[in-house]
């Protein structure tokens, strides 16, 4: 077996396209409720967005030589996907491999580990999905994998699955199933925009949504 795997299939970028305009709380109760990485991979900064094919990284805890190598693998549309172990108390990705990874057509990261130069990746416009911040150095020492199934944020990630970020969190759709979950989350997009508009006509949630009968099985009236 390689350790980094060249010969994956990308998601199509009509299919990035498509979900970019989707939230990922959507897409999540769409598929199933599948995919949602803890709570902890957030945003580096609000308003922080993307959606993008998976190359996937497994990585010693602060030691980020891998993620050198799968940015100079990486392709326009591709979202790295790393684990590290969760380490936290390290910077595994800052503001030098962002404008290489910029320059190369990478549209974000989302790491189980500390990151760093929080200030101007934000400025640069980068995502970063990470669950801390941490100012602290890595060594480039140990060879990892690239393009092999992983595990961050709980969540089951290969190379070629589609990864979806917002404020909310971040969203993993497995390849097989792009189309299903992507018509199943326009469905229920349009059920929630009527919702929208009954609420703003005056109707209360419990009734548009009938948690009215469940206050009843209590015995209780509103």
């Amino acid at each position: 077996m390689n350790q980094f795997n060249l010969d994956i299939t990308r998601v199509p970028h009509e299919w990035i396209e498509r979900y970019a305009a989707l939230e990922t709380a959507t897409v999540y109760e769409a598929s199933g409720k599948h995919g949602a990485m803890s709570h902890d991979i957030r945003p580096i900064a609000a308003g922080m967005r993307l959606c993008g094919s998976a190359l996937t990284v497994r990585c010693q805890a602060a030691d980020n030589l891998t993620l050198h190598a799968a940015v100079a693998l990486g392709r326009p549309g591709d979202v790295l996907v790393a684990d590290v172990g969760q380490a936290l108390e390290a910077g595994h990705w800052g503001e030098i491999i962002t404008v290489a990874a910029q320059a190369r057509g990478i549209v974000g990261i989302v790491i189980n580990g500390g990151v760093r130069d929080v200030g101007p990746i934000s400025r640069r416009g980068f995502p970063v999905f990470a669950p801390a911040v941490s100012m602290k150095a890595t060594v480039k020492e140990s060879a990892g994998w690239i393009n092999h199934p992983i595990i961050c944020g709980g969540v089951l990630v290969r190379p070629g699955d589609l990864v979806l970020g917002d404020d909310d969190g971040v969203v993993i759709v497995a390849a097989e199933r792009l189309e299903e979950v992507y018509h199943a989350s326009v469905a229920r997009e349009a059920r929630e925009a009527e919702v929208m508009r009954r609420l703003e006509r005056g109707e209360l949630t419990l009734d548009v949504l009938g948690f009215r009968k469940a206050l009843e099985r209590h015995g209780l009236q509103v």
